[in-house]
């Protein structure tokens, strides 16, 4: 099953699609809410940017009702980590911890 991936910053983008594709993992980043829900319904994983600021991460969770959220955050944001797991994400770790383990996250379905 596919993954979405909700990133605004294009040169981390790059690094999250190079790894989905050495591991063999089908990824998308939808640019609009309406394409996000969508593919959110058919994905394993939804990785989200939770400084996002196309989309409203802290609002996603409610948006994308039974979806699997990980959420990544700069390590010294961590109110913002308590924030993302009371509104309903799975999994939120530090960016530093997501880049080292990313082919294993997204291999882990």
């Amino acid at each position: 099953m596919p993954v979405v991936a909700v990133v605004d910053d294009m040169f981390f983008a790059s690094k999250i699609r190079a790894t989905a594709e050495a591991v063999g993992v089908e990824i998308s980043f939808p640019r609009t809410k309406e394409s996000l829900v969508e593919k959110a319904r058919q994905a394993d994983l939804v990785i989200v940017d939770l400084h996002s600021q196309r989309f409203d991460p802290l609002t996603l969770p409610a948006d994308l009702d039974g979806a699997r959220l990980l959420g990544f955050f700069s390590h010294v944001e961590a109110e913002l980590q308590r924030k993302a797991l009371a509104a309903g994400y799975k999994q939120v770790v530090p960016r530093s911890v997501f880049a080292r383990d990313l082919a294993q996250i997204l291999t882990s379905n």
